[in-house]
C-alpha cells in the first residue's frame, strides 16, 4: 500500500493488538456478534474502517452525547411579555437538569455578548469582601482570544439574513462547542498515533470515556487536552522543538501543558538527551511568549487578570482541602496560608516524581511519569473543577491502559457532577448538603490515587506493564525509545556504581 494511505495490508491475527484477545471487557462483547475473532482470520483488507477512523466515529458519536446533556440549558423560552430568553429563568434549572455550562454565563459576564475585545474590556463587581472590584477577562490569552474569536463568528452568523436564527448565547454555545468537539477529535487522533498500531485500540476509552459526555463541553479544557497531545506526539516523533511549540500554546490555554516538561527534564538527563530537552523548553518559552506578550504589553492590567485571580481565589469546592474542611471540624484556612500549601505540596509531589523517573531500575515511560504529575498536581492544588479530570485522560490510557480499570474510575468522576448540581441546587430547594457531594470528591480522589499506585508498580515492575510486555520501550519516548542511562540509577537508590547497560 501506498506510505501515507491509512490502509494497512492484510495480516493475520498475530501481528495485531486484537481487543477481543486481549481485552476482558471486549471479549465480553463480541459474543454479542459471534465472539472473538478467529485464529485463522485476515484483517486490515477494510479500506475505508480504518481503526482511526473507527476511533473518531466513536468520539463524534460521544461527543454528540455530550452536546445533548447540554442542551437542557440552550432551550429557549418565552416570558410573560413574549420576550425570548434561556430557560434558566428560575435560577435552578441549569442544576436539576445537570446540564450546567460554564460557556453560557460567561458570554455575558465577560462582557462578550456587546461584541467588547476581551483583556481591554474592563467592569466593575463586588469582590469577596464586598468591595467594588475592577474585573477583566479572567482566562489566559488564548483561551480568551478562542471566546472572542467565537463571539466574533456569532455575530457575523446573526447578521446574515438567511441563517437560522436562535439566541446569540444559544449560537455562541454552539459555535464554542463545535471547536471544543474537534480538539478533543484531535485529542483522540495524536494520541492514537502515540500508542502506535499495535495498541491503537487502547485509545477507544479516550474516545468512548463518560467523562467525555459529562465535561467536553463544560469549559474549554478540550482546546488545551488537544495541544498537550500534540506535544506528545510529537516529542515521540523526535521533534523536540515542535513539541515544546505545541506545549507553549497549550500553556497559553491553560498552564498545565508545559508541567509536562518536568517529567521530560530528569528522563533527559538520565539518558544525556538533554540537548532536546533544552530545545524543547526553549520553544515553550519563547512560544508562551509570543502569544502572550502583545496583551501584556498593549493591555497589562487585563492581562494579569488570570494570574491574580488565581492568586486570590479561595479553596475550590472539589479540592480535597474543602473536604476536609467539610467533613471535619476543620474550619480551613487563610487564601495566603493556602496559596502556600499548595504550592509547597505540588513542590513535594514534583520532588517525588523526580526521584521515581530518576531511582528507577528501568527508566520510566514518559507517559507514566506525566500522568503521575498532573494527577498530583490536581490531588494537591486549591482548584479542581470537574472538567480538569479531561486533562488525565489521554495520559491515564498511554500509561496505564487497562479498560475495565480507567472505565471504572472515569465513571466515578464522571457521576460527581450528580452530587455537585444537587449541593448547588441548595438543600431550600430540595438539593444536597455538602457532605454528600464531599465525599463523592473524596472517593474521586481515591480512585485518582489507585491509579497512581498501579502506574507506580508498572514503572517499579515494568514485566507487568502491558505497553513493555511485548518488547517495546516507550511509544512516547522519542529520543528516549530505547535509550541506555548515562546516570545510572544504582547509584541512587544504593550509593554505588556499575556500568549502564543498554535499554530495549
Amino acid at each position: 500500500m501506498p506510505p501515507g494511505s491509512g490502509i494497512d495490508p492484510a495480516v493475520g491475527v498475530t501481528d495485531r493488538d486484537l481487543p477481543s484477545h486481549t481485552d476482558p471487557i471486549v471479549a465480553d462483547l463480541s459474543s454479542t456478534i459471534g465472539g472473538p475473532v478467529g485464529a485463522h482470520a485476515q484483517i486490515g483488507r477494510q479500506r475505508f474502517w480504518t481503526p482511526m477512523r473507527v476511533l473518531l466515529l466513536f468520539g463524534v458519536i460521544f461527543l454528540a452525547l455530550g452536546w445533548f446533556t447540554k442542551a437542557a440549558c440552550i432551550q429557549q423560552t418565552r416570558d410573560d411579555n413574549g420576550n425570548l430568553g434561556l430557560n434558566w429563568s428560575d435560577g435552578s434549572r441549569q442544576y436539576v437538569a445537570m446540564c450546567y455550562t460554564d460557556i453560557v454565563p460567561l458570554y455575558s459576564a465577560e462582557r462578550l455578548d456587546q461584541g467588547l475585545f476581551p483583556y481591554k474590556t474592563s467592569w466593575v463587581e463586588d469582590g469577596p469582601d464586598g468591595e467594588p472590584q475592577v474585573r477583566y477577562m479572567e482566562y489566559p490569552v488564548l483561551s480568551g482570544l478562542y471566546q472572542y474569536v467565537s463571539m466574533v463568528i456569532t455575530k457575523a452568523w446573526m447578521s446574515i439574513p438567511w441563517t437560522p436564527k436562535a439566541l446569540e448565547v444559544v449560537v455562541y454555545f454552539n459555535v464554542v462547542a463545535l471547536g471544543a468537539a474537534f480538539a478533543w477529535l484531535v485529542t483522540i487522533w495524536a494520541t492514537a498515533l502515540v500508542a502506535g498500531r499495535r495498541r491503537i485500540w487502547d485509545i477507544a476509552i479516550v474516545a468512548c470515556s463518560p467523562l467525555v459526555i459529562v465535561h467536553a463541553f463544560t469549559n474549554f479544557d478540550t482546546l488545551a487536552t488537544a495541544a498537550m497531545a500534540i506535544g506528545i506526539l510529537l516529542w515521540a516523533r523526535r521533534k523536540p522543538a515542535l513539541a515544546g511549540v505545541a506545549l507553549g500554546v497549550g500553556a497559553a490555554l491553560k498552564m498545565y501543558p508545559v508541567f509536562l516538561l518536568g517529567p521530560l527534564l530528569i528522563l533527559a538527563w538520565r539518558t544525556g538527551n538533554m540537548r532536546a530537552w533544552v530545545q524543547a523548553f526553549t520553544a515553550a518559552l519563547l512560544t508562551w511568549a509570543l502569544v502572550n506578550l502583545p496583551i501584556a504589553v498593549a493591555f497589562p492590567a487585563g492581562w494579569r487578570e488570570f494570574f491574580r485571580l488565581n492568586r486570590e481565589r479561595g479553596m475550590d469546592p472539589d479540592s480535597i482541602y474543602n473536604v476536609v474542611r467539610s467533613l471535619t471540624p476543620w474550619s480551613g484556612m487563610d487564601v495566603p496560608l493556602l496559596n502556600a500549601v499548595s504550592l509547597i505540596a505540588f513542590v513535594l509531589v514534583c520532588a517525588a516524581v523526580a526521584v521515581v523517573a530518576a531511582t528507577a531500575p528501568r527508566r520510566p515511560r514518559v507517559a507514566s511519569l506525566m500522568f503521575l504529575l498532573l494527577a498530583g498536581f490536581l490531588l494537591v492544588n486549591k482548584v479542581w473543577s470537574p472538567q480538569y479530570s479531561l486533562w488525565l485522560v489521554p495520559l491515564a490510557v498511554l500509561a496505564l491502559p487497562h479498560t475495565r480499570i480507567l472505565l471504572a474510575w472515569m465513571a466515578i468522576d464522571a457521576l460527581v457532577w450528580v452530587p455537585r448540581m444537587m449541593y448547588y441546587l441548595g438543600p431550600e430547594n430540595k438539593g444536597l448538603p455538602i457532605q454528600w457531594f464531599t465525599t463523592t470528591v473524596a472517593i474521586r480522589d481515591i480512585a485518582v490515587l489507585v491509579l497512581c499506585g498501579l502506574v507506580l508498580r508498572t514503572i517499579y515492575r515494568p514485566e507487568v506493564d502491558p505497553v513493555r510486555r511485548d518488547g517495546t520501550d516507550d511509544p512516547a519516548g522519542g529520543v528516549l525509545d530505547g535509550a541506555p542511562d548515562v546516570h545510572d540509577p544504582s547509584v541512587l537508590r544504593r550509593g554505588r556504581s556499575r556500568h549502564p547497560a543498554p535499554i530495549g
